[in-house]
């Protein structure tokens, strides 16, 4: 990718005329892209040609059509595989990554795990990368090891290695924070895992958003993540999985599209990753995903990182400013999110309050209870920024704070 300059990011800042609630709102201020990011025009048309000018269920008909359908979602499966810089055979497309990650536990977990064996976490993760590990234990017995995290919010690797032993056998982690930002050493904890023989699954719902991913260089056994946060379609998400992992794990459904043959004696299944994509698929999603990535790359990532680290130091600084304001964590390798509370305001009143003066945030625990229970505190408010937020959006988020206080504190 080319250098980053003033007059590329510069363009980054022009990108929320791509979005069409912009244009019917301009005034608002979208701050909850950490939750599901906002559709650009260009994937709209994607998906509007897909189901208009080229839609037929792929894989199976003989005509035209079908055949275009097919390489349209074919093209999607290899678009998708150069964004993270794996083979086209390793990417198996799911409904989102809460699914991509109940497809490891379902499948490889249950053929590789038995009592006793450990799976290892973090406080920072998403109630979708513990409850699947949660329902494992239940049926298995395994037994799940947290890796403690700083008051910071941060994760070292002296804590990770403080938990490692004999028994991990599998590392699930985030690869940033949905509810602080915090970005872990990941790259470190797979190197020290792939040392010992430890399976690892990364997390990237966020980071995918805010970092390049390149899970050869990181070297991760599972990488996942949803395109409804990549400014694609909902009902699409991803799972990257080494194709001799995918090979040896058993189908996670069953159905038509996903079988070599059927008779009522014996199924006999295709190889990776299409016995993992039972029935039909979300064609316009993979699609739409695709278009997601294409406009995401036009812009040039690093000029996209650069406009949104430069807005994130703004509103950082706009934040702290504010008398009563707590934000939570401040480790050094957050990204995007701004996780606060404001004295004497619930977050949920405050969620309330900035959605009067057009101020789009998050409040609540986050899909992320026992961080919130780390942090001593039932819920936070929650920014976080996006392509299309610019630094109007922070001083409006500011105001609307101010005018909370000034409603409840007079």
């Amino acid at each position: 990718m080319g250098a980053v300059t003033s007059m590329n990011t510069a363009k980054v800042a022009n990108a929320r005329k791509d979005f069409a609630l912009f244009d019917a709102q301009p005034e608002l201020a979208f701050l909850d892209t950490a939750a599901s990011a906002q559709k650009p025009k260009q994937v709209l048309a994607a998906i509007e040609d897909c189901y208009a000018q080229h839609y037929a269920n792929i894989h199976r008909g003989v005509y035209k059509l079908s055949q275009e359908a097919t390489m349209a979602y074919e093209g999607a499966r290899k678009t998708v595989a150069e964004f993270i810089n794996a083979d086209e055979r390793e990417i198996i497309f799911t409904r989102n990554a809460t699914e991509s990650i109940n497809l490891v536990a379902s499948t490889w977990g249950r053929q590789n795990l038995k009592a006793g064996d450990v799976v290892l976490l973090s406080e920072l993760e998403h109630h979708a990368n513990i409850v699947p590990w949660h329902m494992l234990r239940d049926e298995l017995g395994i037994e799940l090891r947290i890796i403690p995290m700083t008051d910071e919010g941060g994760i070292t690797l002296d804590a990770f290695k403080s938990v490692l032993d004999d028994k991990v056998k599998l590392l699930a982690i985030t690869h940033m924070s949905n509810a602080l930002g915090t970005c872990p050493p990941v790259a470190e904890m797979v190197k020290l895992c792939k040392a010992k023989g430890i399976t690892t699954l990364v997390d990237g719902c966020q980071a995918v958003i805010h970092n390049i991913v390149d899970v050869k260089a990181l070297g991760c056994d599972f990488f996942v993540f949803s395109g409804h946060k990549l400014y694609g379609p909902t009902g699409i998400g991803v799972l990257f999985g080494r194709y001799d992992l995918l090979e040896a794990m058993p189908p996670y459904q069953g159905g038509g599209d996903m079988i070599r043959t059927v008779t009522f004696d014996k199924v006999t299944y295709v190889p990776a990753p299409g016995k993992f994509e039972a029935g039909t698929p979300h064609i316009a999603g993979a699609v739409g995903l695709a278009a997601a990535i294409d406009y995401l790359n036009s812009y040039g990532r690093e000029n996209i990182f650069a406009y949104e680290d430069e807005l994130y130091a703004y509103a950082t600084e706009q934040l702290q400013s504010i008398e009563g304001l707590t934000l939570y964590g401040t480790d050094v390798s957050r990204k995007a999110v701004l996780s606060f509370a404001v004295d004497g305001i619930h977050p949920h009143d405050m969620g309330t309050i900035l959605d009067q003066y057009g101020v789009c945030v998050r409040a609540g625990h986050h899909c992320a209870q026992p961080l919130m229970k780390r942090l001593g505190v039932p819920a936070t408010t929650r920014a976080s920024v996006g392509i299309y937020n610019n630094k109007a959006d922070v001083d409006r988020l500011v105001k609307a704070i101010n005018k909370a206080k000034e409603l409840f504190h007079g």
